[in-house]
């Protein structure tokens, strides 16, 4: 069988009509329903200036960055959901990725299932997700013991916050500017207090967010949250959705007042405005945090690995990948 040959573009030379598939072959596939498949999300960061390509073939799409000989997933790093756009049920070869000056594709959350994927994957982790149907309700029905209970404590804990600090306002979608770099002046310090890798350190990320946040096409749009009592900003989340889907991505609370536990604060009132919004689903994203863990309704896993024709290369990148919980276990007990 003729397998179609692979062309590379760059993503502002992409037809129309490559455009329009690319909507509908992840309209066809629930596998690829989080915004980091929407063709909106790859525009952005190609906007933002971080040039994507685009692989194409009469059968698949492909989006990502070229670094170096390494194909990595459009928005690496920062990319929670990564994969090919396929047809459900469609096989594909990864290795078809491989030349032109391409030695490898390597990838760190790859959604479940993606066929091909097998044998190149050397991990997968949990990454849970909030079942948002039917609302504050429909969420408490579905939550484990500790989600009930977590949710009981930030309604009271917002009761609290009105109290000692001025009234609390929520605002699930909004455009501020100002709020959007306090979240990225939080998240930058959480960053430097706990040694993990600063992902603004490079401009274009800061300029990616400012562009998503002034995204509003009708299925996809950047979704900045924030929740003030008085005039604190106690906790903001800046994220992406797309159709019912919204994504956790960079959620930030002011240390002084973490005693309040704001994000939690934060959290329930999205719960709460989820219907209102059309969000079905909240994903939060690779990790073992444990308010992840007691938030979660459900989970599904992402694989780690390194597709490559080079035995030596990808018996490295396999001793990483295995490596990085036990690595990750030791820094928390040292921070």
């Amino acid at each position: 069988m003729r397998v179609p040959p692979l062309h590379v573009l760059p993503f502002h030379e992409l037809p129309a009509a490559e455009l329009e598939r690319w909507r509908e072959l992840r309209a066809g596939n629930p596998a690829l329903d989080s915004p980091y498949f929407h063709p909106g999300f790859a525009a952005a960061v190609h906007a933002s200036g971080h040039p994507v390509r685009v692989a194409v073939a009469d059968d698949v799409l492909m989006a990502g960055h070229l670094i170096g000989s390494t194909l990595r997933p459009v928005g690496w790093p920062g990319a929670d959901f990564q994969g090919p756009l396929l047809a459900p049920g469609a096989a594909f070869d990864p290795v078809r990725l491989l030349g032109k000056g391409v030695t490898g594709f390597a990838f760190d959350h790859l959604v479940d299932g993606m066929p091909g994927f097998d044998r190149w994957t050397v991990t997968r982790r949990a990454s849970p997700y909030l079942d948002v149907r039917g609302g504050m309700d429909g969420y408490l029905a579905r939550a484990s013991k500790a989600g009930k209970e977590n949710m009981g404590q930030a309604r009271r804990r917002a009761g609290k916050a009105g109290r000692e600090l001025g009234e609390v306002r929520f605002a699930a979608d909004s455009l501020d500017e100002g709020a959007l770099a306090r979240v990225i002046e939080l998240k930058r310090a959480q960053y430097a207090a706990t040694g993990a890798r600063d992902y603004f350190a490079e401009p274009d990320r800061t300029d990616l967010l400012k562009l998503l946040l002034h995204t509003r096409e009708p299925d996809f749009a950047g979704i900045l949250s924030t929740l003030h009592a008085g005039p604190h900003l106690l906790a903001a989340h800046f994220g992406m959705r797309a159709g019912g889907v919204l994504h956790w991505w960079f959620p930030v609370y002011d240390p002084a007042h973490a005693k309040l536990a704001p994000g939690w604060i934060l959290l329930r009132e999205l719960v709460l405005a989820a219907p209102s919004l059309g969000i079905e689903r909240i994903d939060l994203g690779r990790g073992d945090d444990e308010y992840k863990r007691r938030a979660k309704t459900g989970e599904t896993t992402v694989g780690q690995g390194l597709v490559t024709r080079n035995p030596v290369r990808r018996a490295a990148r396999a001793a990483l990948e295995r490596a990085r919980p036990t690595l990750s276990r030791v820094k928390r007990r040292l921070t």
